[in-house]
């Protein structure tokens, strides 16, 4: 299956609810972190092929999905775009200093676990095949966090310059009648508009919030 809709958006611009919309209209099902996460955590060597620069079997790690969004996606939208030429790309955007809040409330501190969690998480790593696999795709996300941001996340003025010319450079790639620039809180409209679909008779699912993501239990 193809994948019609690349996701080319940072981590933390609303790409969770994007791949909740996008199942509401039918795109589904949506490739997400948290497919990789919860899922198939072993799935991480594709993209740790796609980022040595080996060969990737793009069409099986997508096998019947119809949508792709958020890290590690978004990293490879050049390369998605050459494999599936016909799919439209969505770049999406938010307030950079609110991004910036967001980003380092949220995945720069779950990348900084506390000692009760590290030793919780020593003591079921022998027993826990998933969570061994896990701790590998967090190492390869951190791994890009690293090379982003070399000076740290911490010099906000230069996280946030990445930030803008990230997405500055979406835009002066990919074709501006196969790109939508969308931030979510603009609701349906934009986005089925883009996508030619009709607009759902039912609220726009915002998910994912700096409370939810804490909360998580991996």
């Amino acid at each position: 299956m193809a994948l019609k809709i690349i996701g080319a958006g940072f981590g933390r611009t609303g790409t969770h609810s994007l791949k909740l919309a996008l199942e509401e209209l039918g795109f589904d099902r949506c490739y997400h972190m948290d497919n990789l996460i919860m899922e198939t955590p072993e799935d991480v060597s594709y993209w740790m092929d796609a980022r040595d620069g080996r060969p990737v079997n793009w069409d099986k790690l997508f096998d019947g999905f119809q949508s792709a969004v958020d890290i590690p996606t978004f990293l490879f939208y050049k390369e998605l775009m050459q494999k599936y030429p016909e799919a439209k790309v969505i770049l999406t955007v938010r307030n950079p200093e609110s991004w910036y809040k967001s980003f380092n409330d949220t995945i720069i501190h779950q990348s900084k676990p506390n000692v009760g969690r590290m030793l919780r998480t020593s003591v079921r790593l022998p027993f826990d095949k998933k969570l061994r696999q896990r701790l590998n795709l967090f190492k390869y996300v951190g791994g890009a966090i690293k090379r982003f941001f070399p000076n740290g996340f911490q010099d906000k003025e230069a996280a946030i310059k990445f930030f803008n010319e990230w997405n500055q450079g979406v835009i002066a790639t990919v074709p501006k009648e196969k790109l939508l620039v969308y931030e979510v809180k603009e609701g349906w409209e934009p986005l089925c508009k883009f996508m030619n679909v009709p607009i759902p008779q039912k609220p726009f699912p915002h998910s994912n919030t700096t409370q939810e993501f804490n909360s998580r239990k991996f």
